[in-house]
């Protein structure tokens, strides 16, 4: 939550994040804002940050939010609406808990906890890492707008270029080699 700060020197202009996460927001997290403290409050402000990495709210341009923190994001829109709009305001963001899947040949396939800027690679470690019949060279990444792209985890390994980001939502699957390649321990 975000509340005005009369001791910093500007009059509550700026304030304090309390519990102020250390993990930032990315594209595809969902975000709530919470505007009290009013007389009449609007009702709380859900939105996905879009591609862009940006969230529009009520009377204002859109607000860049990838790459901030929960507390960074209420600094901002509390910044943006007091004193133009409101004379006190308490600002409060939250995100919902922000995961991402890895299924099949991984050891402890399901769902993982995002804990910030992560990768394919990280994220298959995360599940325990691949099986003995894992196929590495053909990874699927899945995004939450359903665009697939395949990945070559060898390759990856060699070139971090090729190993790319993971974001909330996505899902990673990683299918087992052809018996051909299992029987010749390829």
């Amino acid at each position: 939550m975000f509340s005005p700060d009369p001791s910093d020197g500007a009059g509550g202009a700026t304030g304090t994040p309390i519990n102020a996460e250390v993990a930032r927001l990315t594209v595809g997290d969902y975000v709530k804002v919470t505007l009290s403290g009013i007389q009449e409050p609007p009702l709380p402000h859900e939105e996905q940050i879009k591609e862009d990495g940006t969230i529009t709210l009520p009377n204002l341009d859109p607000i860049k939010a990838d790459g901030k923190t929960l507390g960074e994001l209420q600094k901002e829109i509390y910044a943006k609406y007091v004193p133009l709009y409101y004379k006190r305001l308490t600002v409060t963001v939250s995100s919902g808990q922000r995961v991402y899947y890895v299924q099949g040949q991984v050891r402890l396939p399901g769902r993982q906890e995002y804990l910030g800027q992560t990768t394919v690679l990280k994220a298959i470690a995360s599940a325990q890492d691949f099986t003995d019949f894992a196929d590495r060279r053909k990874v699927f990444l899945t995004r939450t707008d359903g665009t697939r792209v395949t990945v070559d985890c060898v390759k990856a390994a060699k070139d971090s270029t090729y190993d790319l980001p993971v974001f909330p939502g996505d899902k990673i699957e990683v299918k087992m080699r052809g018996w051909d390649t299992i029987l010749r321990g390829n």
